[in-house]
């Protein structure tokens, strides 16, 4: 077997070039994952509950439990008080549905930007465009604690692979995002995180860029990295088994009927992996619309009621009141998304209990 070998100059030249200069302002130093995981630890006992929260999703998506997975939430959280409110709210009806669905709370602190604007809590926590994403960091971890506190499994989209170390602990559900599903690097973090987690399918709203990501994800890498001290690293990932596929919908439209689950479990088995899918009732499925949530919910129950055994779970983009608010555009109202419009308290709760009702048959 051959091998190249790079042939080096006998006499090099000791020139001094002047490294070009650097397109950045400034740069602070955050605490490494270590440094804030001690500095904000999580309990044994919560420990305890978040293994089997994750047991609990995997059994799900392995058919080994009959319960419907929701993920349900705010589109991301921006005031502590109304996160906990909410979370106070989605444990009480939990333990009354607990027979039918599991509820995961969404707790989603960073926000994937098509251009600019507010990146989420764990960038901006002041909401001012300060940045303290070391005040960041801490309140979110902090905030995660609490919602934890409460007993709910808890879930968030990995968007910075950097900042996914800080947080990692305390999920049991994950998902990539319909504009990161194909980037190498999220497909690589999947593969070592040791939770489900599902890719949403491309923008496109087809499942072969997602399908590849899952793939990828199942196996074990090495790659570029950081430890957990905060150092350049070289990490090697055993691989995640417990993927899954999300359908949020895309350009041309929704991505939730019966047709559309059809072609989605084909894409799946013609690349090698289990067909169980995830639905995403907002974003393109409800054309953006909060209010058109039910009606996706509703449509793809009934599918699964009728024996599409395919569709193991859904997500909800659900606050304390409707719709959403502007931000810098004077006092914010208290429990209003400031992202994507959300479903109000009152109309998620009397939807995931219809949910069960119908589930019990």
């Amino acid at each position: 077997m051959h091998s190249a070998t790079l042939a080096l100059p006998l006499n090099p030249v000791h020139a001094q070039p002047q490294p070009p200069a650097a397109n950045t302002a400034l740069s602070r130093r955050l605490p490494s994952t270590h440094q804030l995981k001690q500095q904000l630890p999580l309990r044994s006992a919560l420990a305890v509950q978040v293994s089997q929260h994750r047991s609990a999703v995997r059994a799900i998506l392995d058919g080994r439990d009959p319960r419907l997975l929701v993920i349900v939430g705010p589109c991301s959280l921006h005031d502590p008080r109304a996160a906990l409110e909410y979370a106070d709210r989605l444990q009480a009806l939990a333990a009354e549905v607990d027979d039918h669905l599991l509820l995961v709370m969404r707790a989603y602190v960073e926000k994937p930007r098509t251009t600019v604007g507010w990146k989420g809590l764990a960038y901006d926590p002041h909401l001012d465009g300060s940045d303290d994403m070391q005040a960041g960091l801490s309140l979110c971890r902090a905030l995660m604690l609490g919602l934890l506190e409460r007993g709910l499994p808890l879930a968030t989209e990995v968007l910075q692979p950097l900042a996914a170390g800080y947080f990692d602990d305390l999920l049991s559900w994950a998902a990539v995002g319909a504009r990161t599903t194909e980037s190498q690097i999220h497909r690589e973090l999947v593969s070592g995180l040791g939770l489900p987690v599902g890719f949403k399918n491309g923008t496109d709203g087809g499942v072969a860029i997602a399908c590849d990501a899952m793939r990828s994800a199942a196996h074990s890498h090495r790659h570029f990295g950081i430890d957990a001290q905060g150092h350049p690293a070289i990490v090697e990932t055993l691989g995640n088994p417990d993927t899954h596929l999300v359908l949020r919908g895309g350009h041309s439209g929704p991505n939730y009927s019966a047709e559309h689950l059809v072609q989605a479990r084909q894409g799946l088995n013609k690349a090698g992996l289990a067909a169980r899918l995830v639905v995403d009732c907002s974003h393109a499925n409800s054309s953006k619309d909060p209010a058109r949530q039910p009606a996706v919910f509703d449509d793809v129950l009934r599918q699964r009621l009728e024996g599409d055994r395919s569709v193991v779970g859904m997500m909800l983009e659900g606050h304390l009141f409707d719709g959403a608010q502007a931000l810098g555009k004077g006092p914010l109202d208290y429990g209003v998304s400031i992202t994507d419009g959300c479903l109000g308290w009152a109309a998620t709760e009397r939807l995931l209990r219809t949910a069960a009702e119908r589930l019990a048959g």
